[in-house]
């Protein structure tokens, strides 16, 4: 079905293929319209998950709304009038897989023939950046229109390839070489994808992780040695190594995902047995989180994440160096104001931090709940579901089981090692590589980039997210330490 969906006042009138029925859960919302900036909405619940507000422990939950009409969804479910009312937090309900968690299932490698000239670019982009010859090649460019993308593989991938042109584009020429215009034949097509998918128009965790990765035996291991990535950019193996590092701690969370399913559903039919091995499990799933975090020293030199990676995450809101944000030519004639990257926008720790009832400062809470509009709408509302069931903090506590007060401490404890072991590794990869960059460290040759020859500063202290990087890490990491039930 194609809808005009921009009234006849705004820049942007084109016919616009709608997926955002097909792909979205129910009640959740698109980004706004052309002409105003994007602001993050009040957290919303799905229409599936509003019911569960008033679950009661030791009820079943009340039927549930998951039923749509034959054709609503094409895409995403069958047609079939006897299915069976879905457990609470069944995860296909999430667009999330028993194997891969909140990874895109083997994502997509190749658009179809139409799109040839967007990957041919997207695949030559280190070069193309290092030559400075990017932007010229976006400009012959031509435009393109998205309505042959088919399903949410293809979209995808789309995102993700148009993202990455969209940051090549942009810091080509480091933080002083900005543009106030993303070009139309780039604008116009990624707007389109990015409404589709409920994502906002610039790259994110969802593009940079979940679904850029490939196998390179596609019968073999999901292991770093039979990884690489679909999309690159400056950065070589280092870049290769923290998308992928970064994914392998995404797999590791994925038993923890599973244990928080159970835990809920355990609560719900009083079942301590089962509740205790799912926080067994789910401390076990935060540990390896940081075993696998503890991987980045193995494949990223800090000299090349700080002066040439990171500017290339780097988003326009809360940044110094594009402090009027951006125009997205034929989109809209204000310019809009985006974060860069950030593993605040990883659903994991949303979602263990709802189950355990961890209760952050307003500040971090509010660029938090930011974050998640930066998430694949069903991740969010996987969260927002979690969030309405019943607490798990309040029936461990009357319980009075020492056994549940012990699983749930060691939860809390993971989780706080993580966020620890995370600071960790800001501090070597941020601190003390912008330390060693100023004082001349950064050789020339194979790690040189387009900003080695004066390291990026705009960001210094911040996040690519845009938060104050440290304060923020240590006051997520000191309330999830409050969150213990003392004896």
């Amino acid at each position: 079905m194609e809808i005009n969906v921009w009234s006849t006042t705004t820049p942007y009138r084109q016919p616009l293929t709608m997926f955002a029925r097909t792909f979205w859960p129910l009640g959740s919302r698109a980004l706004g319209p052309p002409g105003t900036r994007y602001t993050p909405a009040a957290r919303t619940r799905s229409a599936d998950s509003a019911h569960t507000g008033s679950w009661a422990a030791g009820t079943s939950p009340p039927s549930q709304s998951t039923s749509r009409p034959c054709g609503q969804h094409p895409v995403m479910e069958a047609c079939d009038s006897t299915e069976e009312t879905p457990l609470p937090l069944a995860l296909t309900r999430f667009q999330l897989s028993e194997e891969y968690g909140f990874l895109l299932p083997d994502p997509l490698t190749e658009l179809p023939a139409p799109y040839g000239p967007w990957m041919e670019i997207a695949h030559d982009l280190p070069q193309l950046i290092a030559s400075r010859r990017l932007r010229s090649q976006v400009h012959q460019m031509p435009q393109l229109s998205t309505q042959h993308l088919q399903g949410l593989e293809e979209l995808h991938l789309a995102h993700l390839v148009l993202s990455f042109i969209t940051m090549g584009y942009l810091w080509q020429e480091g933080e002083e070489g900005t543009v106030k215009v993303l070009p139309r034949n780039l604008a116009v097509p990624f707007w389109e994808v990015s409404q589709a998918l409920g994502l906002p128009p610039i790259l994110s965790h969802a593009d940079f992780v979940l679904a850029n990765w490939r196998r390179k035996n596609p019968n073999g291991p999901l292991e770093i040695e039979n990884l690489d990535t679909i999309i690159s950019l400056p950065g070589g193996e280092s870049l290769r190594g923290f998308i992928l590092v970064t994914l392998l701690v995404e797999k590791a969370a994925v038993p923890g995902i599973k244990a928080v399913v159970q835990a809920i559903r355990a609560i719900l039919q009083l079942d301590e047995e089962t509740l205790h091995k799912a926080l067994q499990e789910l401390a076990e799933a935060i540990g390896d989180m940081s075993k696998a975090l503890k991987r980045m020293h193995d494949y990223v030199d800090p000299a090349v994440f700080y002066a040439v990676i990171r500017i290339f995450l780097s988003g326009w809101k809360d940044n110094p160096a594009m402090p009027d944000g951006l125009i997205y030519e034929g989109v809209s004639d204000e310019p809009m104001a985006y974060s860069g990257g950030s593993a605040a926008q990883s659903t994991v720790l949303h979602a263990f931090d709802e189950l355990l009832g961890i209760r952050h400062s307003e500040e971090s809470t509010a660029f938090l709940h930011r974050m998640r509009d930066y998430m694949p709408p069903p991740h969010r509302a996987f969260v927002e579901e979690i969030h309405s069931a019943p607490s798990l903090k309040q029936h461990v506590l009357s319980s009075g089981d020492t056994r549940l007060c012990a699983a749930f401490n060691q939860c809390i404890s993971a989780l706080a090692d993580f966020r620890s072991y995370h600071i960790t590794i800001v501090t070597k990869y941020i601190t003390v590589a912008a330390a060693k960059a100023k004082a001349g460290w950064a050789e020339p040759g194979e790690r040189a980039g387009p900003s080695a020859k004066k390291p990026p500063s705009a960001l210094e202290a911040k996040g690519t997210g845009g938060s104050h990087i440290f304060s923020f890490l240590k006051s997520v990491r000191d309330t999830t330490k409050e969150g213990r039930i003392s004896a």
